[in-house]
C-alpha cells in the first residue's frame, strides 16, 4: 500500500475521525485531572496549610497516572498485536470514561477522610492504563490505513486529540467558573465535567465500533498464522521488542521527551503558576490555555502534512530547538501579569510544541514491523510519559517552591528540549517508509528527504 489513493477518501476519513473523537474524549478526561488538580483537588481532597504543598501532593497522585502508563501499553500492545487494534481501542476508551464519571460521584476528604484520596488515586491508575494504551492503537490504525505518501497528516489528526480534550476540559472548566460561584464550583461545580464524561463515552463509542481493522495489521495476522501453521514459534511481541527493537524504543523515548515536558509546563503548571505564584484569577489561565489549545489544535495536522514534504525529523528539530529557546521567553512573558501576553506565550509554545507532536505518530509508527509496532510504539510512548510528563509538574511546583523563580523551571524546560533535539539529529529519517514491509527486507540506505524523494 504505497498511497492513500488506495484508500476511498471517505473510508480513511471515518477512520481519521473515530481516532479523533475517541483520542480527544480520552485526553478530556485525562486532562480533566490534571486542571482539577490545580484548581479543586488540592483542598478538597488532598487539604494542606500550605497552598503549595497541597497543590504538589495532588499532583503527585497526577504524576501516578503517568505511571500505570507503561502498564497498559505493553497489555494492549501485546494484544493489540496479536487480535488488532479495533477491540482495544473500543476498551481503552470504556475503561477511561468509567474511571472518569466515577471520580464526579467521589465523596471528599471532609466525607470519608483518608478513603477519598486513595479512591481518587486508584480511578487515576485506571485513567492511565487505558491511556497506555489508546495511544499507540489511535495513531496506528490511522497510519496502516493511509498510505506512505500523506501518512504524516493523517497520522497527526488523533495527535491533535490532545489538544482538542485539553481545549473541552478546559472549555468546561472555563465556563463553570463564569457562571458560578468560587464556593458553588468547588462544592460541586467541579463534578460536572466528570460527569459528563459518560455522555462523551457513548457518542465516542458508537463511532469507534463503525471503523474497520487495520488491513496492514490483518496482512500481517494472516502471515503469522501461515507461519504458526507451518511450526514457526513466534515470541511475545514485548520480547521481540526489546530484543530487536530496543534501540527504536530510545528514539522513541527521546523524540518525546521534551515534547512531553514542554505540554503539561505550559498547561498544566500553568494554572498553578499563575494562581498561586501570580496571584491571579483562574480565569486568567484557564482563557489563555483555551485560545492556545485551540490554536494548537488546528496546526498539529499543518505540522503533519509540513512532514510529509520535508521529513519527520527537520519538523521535530524546528520545535525542539524553538522550545530550547522559548523556554526562557515564556515566564518573561508570563510575569507581565497581563492577559493577552499570557495568551501570546502559550500560543507560540504550543505552537513549537505542535511541530514535535505533528510528525510524531508517524515518525514512531514508522520505526518499528508491523508484528510489534503496537507494543513498540506504546513502549517508547509510555516510558517517555513517566520520565517526562509524569515528572514535568511536580518538578516544576517543587522548583518553584524552592527558589520562588521561574529560572530554574526555565533550565529545566530548555534541558528537555535539548535532549529531543539531540535524539532526532541522530535518529534516521523515516520518511516514505512502507509499514507492509519488515526492516530487514528493506534497503536500509537513508531516505532523500532534501530531494523530497520517497520510499517505498
Amino acid at each position: 500500500m504505497s498511497d492513500t489513493t488506495t484508500q476511498p477518501r471517505g473510508r480513511i476519513g471515518r477512520i481519521v475521525a473515530a481516532s479523533l473523537i475517541g483520542t480527544t474524549i480520552e485526553w478530556y478526561d485525562f486532562f480533566l485531572y490534571g486542571s482539577a488538580a490545580a484548581l479543586v483537588f488540592n483542598t478538597l481532597f488532598f487539604p494542606s496549610a500550605d497552598p503549595l504543598v497541597g497543590t504538589l501532593i495532588a499532583f503527585v497522585t497526577y504524576a501516578i497516572g503517568f505511571a500505570a502508563r507503561p502498564l497498559g501499553g505493553i497489555v494492549f500492545g501485546h494484544f493489540g498485536d496479536k487480535i488488532g487494534r479495533k477491540k482495544l481501542l473500543v476498551l481503552s476508551l470504556l475503561m477511561m470514561g468509567g474511571a472518569t464519571f466515577a471520580m464526579g460521584l467521589l465523596p471528599t476528604y471532609e466525607s470519608i477522610g483518608v478513603w477519598a484520596p486513595i479512591l481518587l488515586t486508584v480511578l487515576r491508575l485506571v485513567q492511565g492504563f487505558a491511556l497506555g494504551g489508546e495511544w499507540g492503537g489511535a495513531v496506528l490504525i490511522v497510519s496502516e490505513h493511509g498510505g506512505d505518501k500523506h501518512r504524516g497528516f493523517w497520522a497527526s489528526w488523533p495527535q491533535a486529540g490532545a489538544p482538542g480534550g485539553n481545549l473541552l476540559a478546559t472549555g468546561v472548566l472555563s465556563l463553570l467558573a463564569a457562571v458560578q460561584s468560587d464556593a458553588a464550583f468547588q462544592s460541586w461545580g467541579w463534578r460536572i465535567p466528570f460527569l459528563l464524561s459518560g455522555l462523551l463515552v457513548m457518542i465516542g463509542l458508537w463511532i469507534r465500533v463503525s471503523v474497520s481493522e487495520s488491513p496492514v495489521f490483518l496482512e500481517a495476522q494472516a502471515k503469522a498464522e501461515a507461519a504458526a501453521a507451518a511450526g514457526v514459534k513466534e515470541e511475545a511481541p514485548v520480547v521481540e521488542v526489546f530484543r530487536r527493537s530496543w534501540r527504536e524504543v530510545l528514539s522513541a523515548i527521546g523524540t518525546r521527551f521534551g515534547e512531553n515536558i514542554s505540554y503539561y509546563i505550559l498547561t498544566s503548571f500553568l494554572l498553578v503558576y499563575v494562581t498561586v505564584h501570580l496571584e491571579l484569577p483562574k480565569s486568567t489561565a484557564l482563557n489563555a490555555v483555551l485560545i492556545g489549545s485551540a490554536v494548537h489544535f488546528v496546526t498539529i495536522p499543518l505540522w503533519g502534512a509540513l512532514s510529509d514534504r520535508i521529513g519527520r525529523r527537520p519538523v521535530t528539530l524546528i520545535g525542539s530547538a524553538g522550545m530550547a529557546v522559548w523556554a526562557f521567553v515564556f515566564f518573561g512573558m508570563v510575569d507581565s501579569k497581563s492577559f493577552v501576553v499570557i495568551t501570546l506565550a502559550v500560543t507560540a509554545g504550543l505552537l513549537l510544541h505542535g511541530a514535535m507532536y505533528g510528525p510524531q505518530a508517524a515518525f514512531i509508527s514508522e520505526m518499528f514491523d508491523t508484528k510489534v509496532r503496537y507494543s513498540g510504539a506504546s513502549m517508547g510512548s509510555q516510558l517517555a510519559s513517566i520520565l517526562a510528563g509524569a515528572l514535568a509538574p511536580i518538578i516544576a511546583v517543587e522548583l518553584l517552591k524552592d527558589y520562588g523563580s521561574s529560572t530554574p523551571i526555565s533550565i529545566y524546560l530548555c534541558a528537555a528540549a535539548v535532549i529531543t533535539t539531540l535524539t532526532v539529529a541522530v535518529t534516521r529519517e523515516t520518511l516514505g517508509r512502507d509499514l507492509t514491509r519488515n526492516k530487514q527486507d528493506e534497503d536500509v540506505a537513508p531516505v532523500p528527504v532534501a530531494a523530497g524523494g520517497h520510499r517505498g
